[in-house]
């Protein structure tokens, strides 16, 4: 199947450090590669992959400082996009929705993943406007504000089952933090729940320009002392070790997480998970077996040693069988083949049409 993945443009695929979205891609773009497909990926230039790259600026636009709008990068790459259509079976995009107006005519060979949060009122708006653009949800729970919209599927994340190696007996004694430091990831909770339980926290995270007032006014004045370490963003490389020698990883996240991919990325080093019970988070942990889901500080403070308990092999089980990039590859193929089958019948009866009106005419 020829299958074009369309990428964000503001990291590389895969990011050099911090990048949901972007390292998602980048998986699945392998794994599709892997599994025999043609694909074409559509990214910014410095992406390294084993699929066709047709660069769309030339550098990560977070890494370049002349940037200051990223709109016009991705017009230009739409353009490519709209331009090199025909040569696929099927178009898949990753950016929100700029693309939405310009698809809709070729919206039966397009799939959207929806990769942030759907709770903000005017996309309700958006979705109504384009009921024929497919979209795929990172889980159930993102669906909630917008059931009306036109779902092909859920299909969760997924990693290289190689990526991370598990560890069982784990020496930091330590509990973790790992993503970016905002509101809504709650930071402060983690903080609190590791002196309570007299834990040292180490934390490896960014701090976007946007969060900036709000690190140094809130969070800022908690990093003091020794039992708490801020390391700052770290790279794929780093995350095995580091969430691997963690007892546990905190996510005490106060917003409807999409989905959470540090979560996963914990279970496959075999490392506990105590979440906040917020958006997708039941859908990822199972309760008792990867992690324990809490509603407040007070009740994450009282489950961190049954977390600590918890038997760290069948915490890597639960993600192999669950969460490799390998299912999240095939879950995608069986959406790709309905959208090509739909594309050929599309076709077929724009054939037919173009037939009877050429014999009325």
């Amino acid at each position: 199947m020829r299958i074009a993945q369309i990428a964000p443009l503001i990291e590389s695929v895969p990011p050099k450090f911090y990048g949901g979205t972007e390292r998602v891609v980048s998986y699945l773009t392998e794994e599709l590669v892997a599994q025999g497909h043609d694909v074409t990926l559509f990214a910014s230039g410095d992406s390294e992959t084993a699929a066709n790259l047709i660069p769309c600026c030339k550098q990560s636009l977070r890494s370049n400082p002349a940037v200051r709008d990223p709109i016009p990068y991705y017009m230009m790459m739409l353009d490519k996009v709209r331009k090199m259509a025909s040569s696929f079976d099927v178009l898949h995009f990753h950016i929100d929705q700029f693309h939405l107006p310009i698809f809709r005519t070729i919206a039966h060979k397009t799939l959207t993943t929806l990769h942030g949060r759907q709770d903000l009122p005017d996309l309700q708006q958006l979705y109504q406007a384009f009921p024929e653009m497919s979209v795929v949800s990172i889980s159930n729970a993102q669906r909630d504000p917008i059931p009306f919209a036109n779902f092909a599927g859920t299909v969760y994340h997924g990693l290289p089952r190689n990526l991370h190696r598990p560890t069982f007996e784990p020496r930091g004694g330590y509990l973790a933090f790992l993503g970016r430091i905002s509101p809504e990831k709650r930071l402060d909770r983690a903080i609190e729940i590791a002196r309570a339980v007299g834990f040292p926290l180490k934390i490896a995270a960014k701090v976007d320009a946007v969060d900036v007032e709000y690190f140094e006014d809130r969070i800022k004045p908690l990093l003091q002392g020794d039992d708490v370490q801020f390391i700052g963003e770290i790279s794929d490389r780093d995350k095995g070790k580091f969430l691997g020698e963690a007892s546990a990883l905190l996510f005490p996240i106060d917003w409807p997480e999409p989905f959470g991919m540090v979560m996963i990325e914990a279970m496959a080093c075999g490392t506990p998970v105590l979440a906040f019970d917020r958006g997708s988070v039941r859908e990822v942990i199972d309760e008792g077996i990867t992690g324990f889901i809490v509603d407040d500080a007070e009740s994450g403070i009282a489950a961190v040693p049954r977390l600590l308990s918890l038997d760290r092999s069948r915490v890597r089980r639960q993600f192999d069988e669950r969460f490799t990039s390998t299912s999240m590859a095939k879950a995608y193929v069986a959406l790709y083949a309905r959208a090509f089958a739909t594309s050929h019948v599309v076709l077929r009866n724009e054939e037919v049409n173009g037939s009877i009106e050429a014999l009325i005419n």
